[in-house]
């Protein structure tokens, strides 16, 4: 392939691209940062007053294993942390149920009890540091034992400071761990939100997430409007509980993803603040203005990073990286360069880590508020993301919103669709990406591929074994049962989980109770 340019302008997800920009694309009037609508940002000095905090991702093998790479990466910098759970405990099995055999730690930290939690965090004093944990299904399992970790730490909830993603409207869309039917799940995340109102309020009770949208196949444009519109039914939903938009609107937070297309990266997050800000103001009319503040946590595209020549990886999580940070990311994980092939190495994970503080301290871009405000073409692409993302949250509604939508499978229809293009366009060449149809070299030289403990599912069975042994039964099926009569009655679930935590009852055994109840879904393909 020669080094003729495309045949056809447009971005990444096939918005067109003119040659050229005019001055009629800046809109007339750009309010600053920190004013609505929130364009420029949602802080009117941005990262003149303070950095993003560099939250990078980690989980693999145990938890001692984990708690060790948290302690190098806090050393070298990482301003929070950001937990990955395995498989079987993003389904809410315990680690010596049949189904979590063979993946017990291998995407993920392996959590199956508090006991688990507290090695998680051994040493990390959980009344300063601010965590995340990517935790879907049995997010308020996990919250339960984080709190009962810090309680035992000797801190109080009250100074609890973290989030938990708690998005399953995107797992039956895109990724697929959800394991109770929707209604049953919007009960559960309803009563996180009202829980954590009264008893956390520094905890950021949903993390809504179009990054595995966008990790599925889908367009920038679908990211932005499938995320806003789950958005839209979760506030909706604890409306319909009975709860204070006020009160629970300033503690939602986004996670987008940031592909390769720097402009219309940049674009689509001046877009989503915009159109937060309008949806929620001419929805529901809240007196706080942090109720229309859209913030957000930013993670580079995995799916970008290629197996093929892996160090090419660093150049595009640093094009990546600096398109979130000029876009106004609040915080901020940088992938490895060698996750195309297995878990990030010590060492892999700490340049992810130095390409942020580059960032941060050399490059310059975090000395201004939206640098790139007033660009014709930054301009001309926020308004069209804006429009086209507003068009498709509209054609939702008329569905009759996400979750009937979801039903229907037409939001994985139009993922599979977008995938299916953007395949296409890599097969025929007329995208090019570096190292698989463009720039192809023969390798001769890997780079090290980390290995996790084939043995983890076997200690970690032992260790349960030994939990289940030492602990009060009668308190732990005392405690199930109030679970159950809780799931029953209609009451917060919240309270009851914490206690059933605190006797010791494991994250199978809760989702048991759970799923009699409950009972467990299937959901559409979207064809």
């Amino acid at each position: 392939m020669g080094n003729e340019r495309k045949p056809d302008w447009r971005t990444l997800s096939g918005l067109p691209i003119p040659a050229s920009s005019s001055a009629e694309d800046v809109p007339e009037s750009l309010p600053p940062a920190g004013q609505p609508p929130y364009t420029r940002g949602i802080h009117s000095t941005m990262y003149r007053s303070r950095l993003w905090t560099m939250r990078q991702y980690a989980g693999f093998s145990s938890a001692e294993a984990t708690n060790k790479r948290f302690k190098l990466l806090l050393e070298r910098g990482q301003m929070g942390l950001s937990v990955a759970f395995d498989l079987p405990t993003q389904l809410g099995l315990d680690a010596d149920d049949e189904l979590s055999f063979g993946e017990v730690g291998k995407v993920g930290v392996s959590i199956s009890s508090v006991e688990d939690m507290k090695l998680l965090f051994d040493g990390i004093p959980l009344d300063t540091v601010s965590t995340s944990m990517t935790i879907n299904a049995p997010a308020m399992v996990l919250l339960a034992m984080y709190i009962v970790t810090a309680e035992e730490q000797g801190a109080s909830m009250a100074n609890l400071r973290g989030t938990i993603q708690n998005d399953i409207l995107k797992e039956y869309i895109a990724r697929g761990t959800y394991v109770f039917p929707p209604d049953e799940s919007m009960r559960l995340i309803t009563d996180i939100f009202e829980f954590c109102s009264n008893n956390i309020p520094m905890w950021n009770t949903i993390s809504i997430s179009g990054y595995h949208i966008r990790e599925a196949g889908s367009t920038a444009v679908q990211e932005l409007a499938f995320t806003l519109a789950n958005a839209l039914a979760y506030v909706d939903a604890a409306i319909t509980k009975g709860m204070d938009i006020d009160v629970f609107a300033p503690r939602l937070s986004f996670f987008f993803n940031c592909h390769n297309d720097f402009f219309e990266e940049i674009a689509k997050f001046r877009a989503a603040r915009t159109l937060w800000h309008d949806l929620i103001e001419q929805r529901y009319q809240p007196k706080n203005p942090k109720s229309k503040m859209l913030r957000f946590h930013t993670q580079v595209a995995g799916v970008s990073l290629t197996a093929q020549q892996p160090l090419n990886n660093v150049a595009r999580v640093t094009i990546q990286a600096l398109a979130a940070v000029i876009g106004g990311t609040q915080s901020l994980h940088t992938n490895s360069y060698d996750e195309a092939l297995g878990l990030p190495t010590e060492a892999s994970a700490t340049v992810a880590l130095r390409t942020q503080q580059i960032i941060a301290e050399e490059s310059g871009v975090a000395d201004t508020v939206d640098p790139i405000a007033g660009s014709w073409h930054v301009e001309r692409l926020t308004k069209e993301i804006y429009e086209q993302a507003r068009n498709i949250i509209e054609q939702i509604e008329e569905k009759g919103g996400a979750m009937a939508a979801i039903e229907e499978g037409w939001q994985q229809q139009e993922i599979h669709l977008a995938a299916y293009q953007h395949l296409n366009e890599i097969e025929n060449g007329t995208r090019r990406i570096v190292g698989v149809n463009h720039g192809t070299m023969d390798e001769i030289e890997g780079i090290p591929v980390m290995k996790t403990d084939a043995s983890l599912g076997e200690r970690q069975t032992e260790r349960l074994a030994e939990i289940r042994a030492q602990r009060d039964d009668q308190a732990v099926a005392e405690a199930l049962e109030a679970v159950a009569l809780s799931a029953e009655n209609g009451s917060n679930l919240f309270p009851y989980v914490i206690e059933a935590v605190r006797a010791r009852a494991t994250l199978g055994e809760i989702i048991n109770v759970l799923k009699a109840r409950f009972g467990t879904y299937m959901a559409p393909s979207g064809f």
